[in-house]
């Protein structure tokens, strides 16, 4: 404990950097993977849990751990591959994409976090000129892969139309609300060019590519409750609203690029479940609060409909739960073991596009039916024109000086906002579950998001930025999966061989099993991520080309109803899969019938045969659950810090002062470094918790070092991040 305190300090401190060669130079390093290649494919949830029980099973085992007793006496692995230690290094790749064995440049001047100093971490442009130099080895071949591999070929043609329609679809449901709510200041258009202007700048000019940008449901919330502060209480009109916007996004845009050029996206490596999985609960609640809102304006006749009334508010909730129930049943054919795995995926992949289509022609069944009932549709306009009657570019210099200061503070807690959700989102598409074997770039995809920040204030958009539950599904979709056999050792441990001739023949099949043809056991996993750019850019030109005038005619047939499911279907699927409805859950749960787990009885004849093997018929508790092995009260403490920070959120975006809700989030990273490492042991933080992402590829933009946060087995002694719970003993001594 001494000596982790000891590099605490020294972390903090920053110690200056020791002397090394001034010739910068670069070879070639192996990243360490969140996941390994061959990984299962499960629930980040169960990965997890799978992961941890496996680091139990190591440490049971008596397999030994080497910690270094201080830093200093130990070379990190980053500096040893920059060739300031001798290593014996492999050779990359044969076509130098890197891609086979996830290496990546490193750079000499390029210091851990451990070993960087406060003015080192400020040097400005230095994380912005890392990134670029780390990823523009992989740029060609970005490009390129997409056509060199065929096996990817199928993945790609699938992952373009499921992110076009899980992208466009709750952009356009998010217009609905601001169409509403402004007046028609933002309508179809707008949302369609931002989001197009997004994912068209960014597969071209960032270095991740793989963290979506579009139009989220906050920036939606930032627009009208500005414009309920200056419309309603300063009489502003449209136009005017749109000018205080544009300085808003100018002033944001300019902190943007501070921040980038300062590095503050360092600080991003301190994002762990706890963070993410409460920001991803809060927007699934506003994701289905703004569903239920949309279905709320259905029974209420307004001057351009005015024929709504009690019998199409029914008729909308009816379609929107149906669209709901079924395209969740459809989506969820995919973790089934029916069918085979490539029509599995296929099913979860175009279930969204499906529902659409088919619950926008329910409502239009013919005449003397469904048709004849009054249902509001998605509006449109002339294409290519924006929804007022005004040019494309704002004149936001023709308003008055004060009103330009005015959106200074607007403009920050619109940095807030984005650096909060778009680090959270960029992290998310590159999380531990995903064998992401290229590197990242957080400062520069920062700067590049300032720039189209900026660009939306001149052209009246609304501000993209990352999309927090559509971005791990971004990857997934990319994400090639295999079913493969068992292998023996883990069939060992639990697996069987089934008797294909055997059936329920009694004892004499059994004994017969063994001379007959057996089913090798298999599972899914993880095969690897076709990681290119060309995806993202073609779902971007499909978003623009949605301005056309036909198919902005095919959205205008799309009932309201159809969006407010989207809306309930993707925050459902963002509170479905949380820690936190688990975890909750699992406060309720009678622990007494966890006591053991018993084997399935159809596998008890088969087991019974291994006994002498298997040494018993049960597996512990810890290995089905790891949360069995934490006290109530810590889970409940946990969770607990989560409940308050998402009610705190969500209770202040029902006020005006919605628009200061990413300071209420943002402080829960500080709270996770600095407190909850009192609060918790070691182990009960391995179990509670971990970064999103710990790959070496994407710490490299943040201070490499994957050591140094917490959730990495009971790998802590040299948690120099002070995030491991490490804290804990040394202040209950005290």
């Amino acid at each position: 404990m001494a000596a982790r305190s000891t590099h605490s300090a020294e972390g903090e401190a920053g110690p200056s950097r020791s002397s090394g060669t001034p010739v910068e130079e670069t070879v070639a390093s192996g990243g360490r993977n969140g996941t390994s290649k061959g990984g299962a494919s499960l629930p980040q949830e169960a990965h997890l849990h799978q992961s941890q029980g496996r680091d139990d099973q190591e440490h049971a085992h008596g397999r030994k751990h080497h910690y270094a007793k201080d830093i200093s006496e130990q070379p990190h692995d980053d500096f040893n591959r920059a060739g300031l230690v001798e290593e014996d290094r492999t050779s990359g790749s044969s076509d130098g994409s890197g891609e086979e064995d996830g290496r990546f440049p490193q750079f000499v001047n390029d210091l851990p976090w451990s070993q960087r100093s406060w003015a080192y971490e400020l040097k400005p442009f230095r994380g912005m000129y890392y990134d670029v130099r780390r990823r523009l080895p992989f740029y060609l071949s970005d490009w390129t892969v997409a056509f060199t591999k065929p096996e990817n070929y199928w993945t790609q043609v699938v992952s373009v139309i499921q992110m076009y329609f899980l992208n466009l679809m709750p952009a356009i449901a998010y217009v609905l609300d601001m169409y509403h709510r402004t007046d028609g200041s933002y309508g179809i258009n707008e949302v369609i060019l931002a989001s197009a202007l997004a994912a068209i700048v960014f597969p071209v000019f960032s270095v991740q590519p793989l963290t979506i940008v579009g139009v989220t449901g906050l920036i939606n919330l930032q627009n009208y409750t500005v414009y309920d502060i200056f419309v309603g209480y300063y009489g502003f009109d449209n136009l005017k609203y749109l000018k205080i916007q544009a300085w808003s996004l100018i002033w944001g845009a300019g902190f943007h690029f501070l921040a980038a050029i300062l590095n503050i996206s360092d600080f991003t490596r301190f994002i762990t479940d706890m963070t993410t999985q409460t920001f991803g609960f809060y927007v699934g609640i506003v994701y289905i609060q703004k569903g239920i809102e949309l279905l709320i304006l259905e029974y209420i006749p307004t001057d351009e409909a005015p024929g709504l009334d009690n019998a199409t508010g029914w008729f909308s909730v009816t379609i929107a739960i149906l669209f709901t129930v079924s395209v969740y049943l459809v989506t969820a054919i995919g973790k089934t073991r029916f069918l085979t795995l490539p029509i599995r995926n296929l099913f979860s992949a175009f279930a969204l596009a499906a529902g659409c289509i088919f619950w926008t022609g329910f409502s239009h069944f013919p005449d003397y039916s469904l048709r004849r009932i009054p249902v509001e549709r998605l509006p449109i306009t002339r294409s290519w024109f924006p929804t007022l009657d005004r040019s494309w570019f704002i004149d936001f210099w023709n308003i008055e000086l004060k009103w330009v200061f005015v959106a200074a503070p607007l403009g920050f807690v619109l940095f807030v906002l984005f650096y909060f959700d778009h680090s959270v989102s960029s992290i998310g598409a590159q999380a531990r579950q995903f064998p992401v074997k290229r590197p990242a770039g957080f400062h520069w995809d920062f700067f590049l998001l300032g720039i189209t920040t900026l660009v939306s204030g001149f052209l009246g958009l609304p501000a993209p930025n990352g999309l927090v539950p559509q971005a791990p599904v971004h990857t997934e979709s990319l994400t090639v999966f295999r079913q493969v056999d068992v292998d023996d050792d883990e069939d060992e441990k639990g697996g069987r061989n089934v008797d294909v001739d055997a059936g329920d023949q009694g004892s004499d099949a059994t004994r017969a099993s063994h001379r007959a043809p057996t089913l090798k056991r298999q599972h899914v996993i993880t095969d690897r991520v076709a990681e290119q750019r060309v995806t993202h850019l073609a779902i971007g030109l499909l978003t623009l080309g949605t301005m056309t005038r036909p198919l902005l005619i095919c959205l205008g047939l799309m009932p309201r109803a159809v969006f407010a499911g989207v809306f309930i279907l993707v925050g459902w699927g963002s509170i479905e899969s949380n820690s936190i409805t688990a975890r909750t859950l699992a406060l309720f749960r009678d622990r007494r019938l966890d006591a053991y787990v018993p084997l399935p009885s159809a596998e008890r004849e088969v087991e019974d045969e291994r006994a002498g093997k298997l040494g018993a018929d049960v597996i512990s508790p810890e290995q089905s659950d790891p949360l069995l092995s934490v006290a109530k009260r810590k889970i409940a403490l946990f969770v607990g810090i989560q409940w308050v920070f998402f009610a705190m959120t969500f209770a202040i975006s029902q006020t005006i002062a919605a628009i200061g809700f990413p300071i209420i989030i943002t402080p829960l990273i500080a709270v996770r470094y600095y407190l909850v490492p009192r609060w918790f042991t070691p182990l009960e933080l391995r179990i509670l918790d971990a970064p999103t992402a710990d790959a070496d590829v994407v710490l490299a933009s943040l201070g490499h070092e994957t050591e140094q946060v917490t959730g990495r087995g009971l790998r802590i002694a040299r948690d120099c991040a002070g995030m491991a719970g490490s804290e804990y003993g040394r202040i209950k001594k005290e």
